[in-house]
């Protein structure tokens, strides 16, 4: 029995290893990075619960105290991210017909290709450009928030439009324990401009990575964290 199970670990070391389901259909995306949306680049994977990011995506969130996952949500140690090399082997080793041109690229070298290809750029400059619906001549009424740009709950800097807000929150108020207000959320509809938050230099990196102008969709566990943090606030009131 020994010598049989020798001979089939021995038969199975040599076959090829398996590609990955579905084929070349859906390969990119399989790889790719769920924050940046494009294939895998120098890949990190959390210890914890296992999720693969492009290394540069995943340092803001290792720069506040109790970072979570940001798929999952869940607290991981700092420590425990390591290089995905099993995923960076798979880069290497397979191939996906690039979303222009067709041609068939190893995904370690899709984010080069595409930077490049004639037929990405043609689709990039036919995409149709954002106009309003319906132009209106009506003026805008004052007391609707401003939502391009934003002041710090900390500090009181102005007209800081999301990308600076949070620079300027990570250089300059990484370790100020205060609960604030998210002005970002507050601005929106369904925001709680009383509602403050514990850590809201987590918030900040963990919720509002992408702009809401390009970016209003989130998760129905989101929806639901939400649903309740505001709850709570309002039962505290």
């Amino acid at each position: 029995m020994a010598m049989f199970r020798s001979l089939v670990a021995s038969a199975q070391q040599r076959q090829p290893p398996a590609g990955p389901a579905g084929g070349d259909s859906g390969l990119e995306a399989q790889y790719s990075c769920p924050i940046c949306l494009e294939v895998y680049y120098r890949p990190v994977a959390i210890g914890s619960c296992g999720h693969t990011f492009c290394g540069e995506c995943l340092q803001p969130c290792l720069q506040v105290p109790s970072p979570l996952c940001p798929l999952c949500r869940l607290p991981f140690d700092p420590k425990k991210v390591d290089k995905a090399a099993h995923v960076e082997k798979q880069l290497s080793s397979y191939k996906a017909p690039c979303r222009g041109c067709n041609k068939k690229v190893a995904l370690a070298k899709m984010r080069v290709h595409v930077s490049s290809c004639v037929k990405v750029q043609e689709q990039m400059a036919n995409c149709p450009k954002f106009v309003p619906v319906v132009p209106t001549s009506q003026p805008i009424p004052s007391n609707i928030p401003n939502r391009s740009t934003f002041t710090c709950p900390y500090c009181g800097a102005r007209n800081l439009d999301q990308q600076e807000l949070v620079k300027h929150c990570v250089e300059s108020h990484r370790s100020d324990p205060n609960r604030v207000v998210c002005p970002i959320c507050s601005a929106m509809p369904w925001g709680d401009p009383s509602y403050k938050s514990a850590n809201f230099l987590q918030h900040l990196l963990h919720r509002h990575k992408f702009s809401y102008d390009t970016f209003v969709d989130y998760s129905i566990d989101e929806e639901a964290a939400f649903q309740a943090a505001l709850a709570l606030s309002l039962s505290e009131n």
